[in-house]
């Protein structure tokens, strides 16, 4: 199996490297040392993990990113290399499963909020593991919003969410959907036809987990 999760957060860490601690990210207020604060915390404290999604232990996670935020920033990219042995995404099978999508976006976080970015040219496997992980997660994120949106990935297939009404279609590769139902819409290299009222919420929706 190819390991597109390992292969991404590696690849996020060197260009973490190569721009410095100080660097801007997508991530709002965010620069690259925050957000492999946020990234270290996510994997190596449970207890602060969870506020991530939920906002009354929010206060305890934002204290423990801060700590990690401020330690030596060579040292803190190397724990986001290696994730700790007891974390269930030690093992290559479950990190592929509930990283690849994360990794992806938070590299392309990184990437894209660089002077003169450009997209890059992904394998067909990354694609193809990104794909798999966005159709489960879309329904989801999107059961909300007031609309039928189809997310077409072409040749990776296709998935509907939305509570109804005006239909919008969003198409791109599995890659440039996963930042658009990520909230990235502004750097997602997407189209978007159908209802345009619809399609203009959609575009500045607050989107993601």
């Amino acid at each position: 199996m190819t390991d597109h999760a390992r292969a991404e957060r590696l690849a996020l860490a060197a260009e973490m490297a190569k721009l410095g601690p100080d660097a801007p990210t997508l991530c709002t207020g965010w620069t690259t040392r925050d957000l492999a604060a946020h990234i270290v915390v996510r994997e190596r404290r449970p207890d602060a993990a969870l506020g991530i999604v939920l906002k009354p232990v929010a206060g305890h996670t934002r204290s423990v990113q801060q700590q990690a935020a401020a330690q030596d920033f060579p040292a803190l990219l190397e724990q986001l290399r290696r994730p700790p042995v007891w974390s269930p995404v030690s093992n290559p099978l479950l990190d592929e499963a509930l990283n690849v999508n994360e990794m992806f976006v938070h590299h392309e976080d990184v990437r894209r909020a660089q002077p003169g970015w450009s997209t890059r040219t992904l394998d067909p496997g990354l694609q193809a593991a990104l794909w798999r992980r966005l159709r489960r997660m879309a329904r989801l994120i999107l059961r909300r919003f007031p609309a039928t949106v189809v997310l077409d990935a072409g040749e990776y297939g296709a998935v509907t969410g939305g509570s109804g009404g005006a239909r919008v279609t969003v198409s791109g590769d599995p890659g440039e959907l996963s930042l658009f139902l990520t909230g990235r819409q502004a750097y997602a290299q997407v189209r978007l036809d159908g209802d345009e009222a619809a399609a203009a919420r959609l575009s500045k929706a607050r989107l993601g987990i």
